[in-house]
């Protein structure tokens, strides 16, 4: 099979997400969020990414969230005292449903539909803090181009925050009938060809548009992240999944998987 060229895939994978989103709303979980928004210390970030905010300082600061999907988290960051809050995500149809969220919250977050990779020039050096959460950088062909973009939204002295599912983790199928045995190489780098609707909740499997999900190395992020000018500042790794709950079942082991991360980064002054 011809893999696509990066647009190509970047082009693919944000039809996937709008066809994806309506099998988000209407559902409970969807009506729950609708009035949990409502709160002003609303926040559906776990402990981890809670903790590593509190520790970076986000407190009165400028805050972008890359990739925000349905802005849940964008508006979690008012609730732990950001000044202000921009979701930058390419699918319109899940920022309709941030607007929809951000309707009936006390914050007022700003959303904008764009391509990380055509950024507008008014979010350039901007930013105290990026915030890149589970489910961003696996929809990435260049992951060291990916850091440049980000890395251009902040000011000098701006923090880098990901919270993101190990690499490691992506060996394994847990669909697989052994899940627990390696099921493709840690160095692959042609992308997985996914042919089935993007659900971030249960085991759906639903038919839906063609998408791309690229494998990064954590090598590969850290030295995207310093070819950025990005200086590393801090690197976890966790035994917790943040990925759906069928990834669950690599949890608790023995023999304990890495299953996830966060990293922080400050970008050096020009």
């Amino acid at each position: 099979m011809d893999m696509p060229s990066a647009q190509q895939a970047i082009s693919h994978n944000k039809d996937a997400w709008d066809a994806s989103a309506t099998l988000h709303k209407g559902t409970d979980t969807w009506k729950t969020l609708l009035e949990a928004v409502k709160r002003a210390d609303f926040s559906c970030l776990d402990p981890t990414i809670t903790a590593r905010l509190h520790a970076v300082g986000i407190a009165g600061k400028d805050v972008v969230q890359l990739c925000c999907n349905n802005g849940r988290e964008s508006l979690s960051l008012f609730g732990l005292g950001a000044r202000s809050v921009v979701g930058v995500d390419q699918s319109g149809a899940f920022l309709q449903q941030a607007r929809e969220l951000a309707d009936v919250s006390p914050h007022t977050p700003d959303f904008i539909e764009t391509d990380i990779h055509h950024l507008p020039e008014r979010l350039l050096g901007r930013f105290d803090v990026a915030l890149v959460t589970i489910g961003v950088l696996n929809w990435m062909p260049d992951v060291a181009l990916f850091m440049r973009h980000a890395a251009s939204t902040l000011k000098p002295g701006g923090t880098l925050v990901i919270y993101e599912t190990h690499p490691f983790l992506e060996m394994f199928d847990p669909r697989a009938a052994t899940p627990m045995l390696p099921d493709s190489s840690y160095f692959k780098r042609d992308p997985f060809v996914l042919q089935s609707s993007i659900v971030y909740e249960g085991e759906a499997d639903v038919a839906g548009p063609t998408s791309y999900w690229y494998v990064h190395t954590l090598g590969s992020v850290v030295s995207g992240a310093i070819a950025a000018q990005l200086q590393i500042d801090h690197l976890q790794e966790y035994a917790h999944s943040n990925r759906e709950e069928l990834y669950d079942k690599y949890q608790h082991q023995a023999a304990q998987l890495p299953l996830c991360y966060t990293l922080t980064a400050t970008k050096r002054p020009a």
